[in-house]
């Protein structure tokens, strides 16, 4: 036991890492994280006092924890073993293959990611980008939710920057969990995504055993009080208006509420641009029949690169208005209250029309549904005729800029000319004959909204008949 051993410098070097290393993992790194983990909950701590409602446990849980007690929920297990039986495939290949949907599924929420950059960032974008409004809401409603309820915020979905709009108005709420599809699963956004507590989701997915894993994670999230944002419609909108709803998650929330349990209270949330990033993509989209979003990451850096150039130079101008309206709670006790069967259906058809019927309605949707409908007018013409279209729907949210009519003219109609989806010609504006989808992209977004009024010159509909649901409203 004495004797002495001779071994080469790069092993004796090798043995005194392993050692280090063992003696960190069990004596020092265990310390440092409840260290910092202390440090983190008394920040939550204080970060929750001053949030209408709470940061709740199920988020803050270890990602660790929720992907072991995901893989072991009975019904995914009894899922994994269906599929092996139908796949002739050991249980554990199947069993792998939960991990590996769990693995991808459940999110990292991290409180600082959250409220220490998300948010900073979100309302330097917004800003940056658009003069963003927070027009109709009923604040006594909302305060009114109960508190331990979980609140479920559905949304159309007019832009990718939906994401970041809602994020920003909502930081003095709470912290929203987002389901976001494949566009986001590139490195380095989607660490960052799932660090602001965003699950991903494969929207075109077959796969049973995908399907039951992703069922039992919203079933978790919803029975924990997980405050949630989704889009009923299911990706983009192509043309501009409103779809109809995709009932996937919301069938997963349904059949995952517990009536003797948390109450489920979805808030309508309705938002709309003058100017829409990706509009180009989208309808184009349209017209090839394809609805995968093509802007890859290194164009929309590329994009933002040349936004940045023109800030430099003094050349940048704002995309106009985006506005936010929040409706009317739905609470899920009280709509399933009496009903038999299945109400997945019924309940997307209503929370589809609380959303439509508060959608903001601005001046380049205003604009272009006139211009699209009436054809070359004069500056005083547009504003005549914008005058009698918003006294036409006196339930709309219109958002007025300044108060003033004439000034809302001129930006929209400053807005479409420097977009070239307009020219003027002779103090006549004209819709540009190549960029008329545009054009409707636009109009559609509030054509439920206008009033009906004759047909149109290509045999459609002529404007739908006002919302009867909303509230009068102008911001500011």
């Amino acid at each position: 036991m004495t004797q002495t051993v001779e071994i080469p410098l790069w092993l004796f070097m090798l043995i005194v890492g392993f050692a280090a290393v063992t003696f960190a993992s069990h004596f020092l790194f265990p310390s440092v994280r409840w260290f910092f983990r202390r440090r983190l909950e008394r920040a939550v701590e204080r970060l929750n006092q001053r949030l209408e409602r709470p940061i709740e446990p199920f988020k803050l849980a270890r990602r660790h924890d929720m992907i072991q007690r995901l893989i072991h929920d009975p019904q995914v297990a009894q899922a994994a073993a269906d599929h092996a039986a139908a796949e002739g495939i050991p249980e554990n290949v199947a069993f792998e293959q939960v991990r590996r949907y769990a693995r991808e599924i459940v999110p990292g929420f991290s409180a600082f990611a959250y409220f220490g950059l998300a948010i900073r960032a979100a309302r330097l974008l917004s800003n940056a980008v658009y003069r963003v409004r927070l027009g109709h809401q009923d604040e006594a409603a909302l305060r009114a939710i109960d508190p331990n309820a979980t609140v479920v915020f559905v949304m159309n979905h007019r832009s990718n920057m939906d994401y970041v709009l809602v994020t920003y108005l909502a930081a003095d709420r709470t912290a929203l969990s987002y389901a976001v599809g494949e566009w986001a699963r590139v490195w380095p956004l989607s660490r960052l995504i799932r660090a602001m507590g965003a699950y991903f989701i494969r929207r075109r997915s077959r796969n049973d055993l995908y399907r039951k894993v992703l069922a039992s994670y919203v079933r978790l999230a919803t029975r924990g009080g997980s405050t949630q944002a989704m889009f009923p419609e299911g990706g983009l909108s192509l043309d501009g208006a409103i779809a109809a709803p995709k009932l996937g998650l919301l069938k997963y929330i349904v059949e995952g509420y517990d009536p003797e349990g948390r109450d489920v209270v979805f808030v309508p949330v309705a938002l709309n641009y003058d100017r829409v990033l990706e509009d180009r993509i989208l309808t184009s989209a349209a017209k090839d029949g394809d609805r995968r979003f093509r802007a890859r990451i290194g164009l929309v850096a590329l994009r933002l690169l040349r936004l940045l150039w023109l800030w430099m130079t003094g050349r940048y101008h704002r995309s106009g208005y985006a506005g936010v309206n929040f409706g009317r709670p739905l609470s899920l006790a009280a709509f399933g209250a009496g009903r038999q069967g299945d109400m997945t259906k019924p309940l997307g058809r209503e929370l589809m029309a609380r959303i439509s019927a508060i959608v903001p309605v601005l001046p380049v949707p205003l604009i272009a549904a006139i211009l699209q409908r009436h054809g070359p007018l004069s500056r005083a013409a547009v504003e005549h005729q914008l005058a009698d279209l918003i006294a036409a729907m006196p339930l709309a949210h219109v958002h007025m800029p300044r108060e003033n009519l004439g000034y809302a003219a001129d930006a929209g109609l400053r807005q479409l000319v420097r977009r070239g989806l307009v020219t003027e010609d002779n103090g006549r504006f004209s819709p540009v004959a190549a960029r008329r989808d545009l054009l409707a992209f636009y109009a559609n977004s509030i054509r439920h909204l206008l009033p009906r009024n004759g047909s149109n010159a290509d045999g459609g509909d002529g404007f739908s008949a006002p919302a009867k649901d909303n509230a009068a409203s102008a911001g500011s």
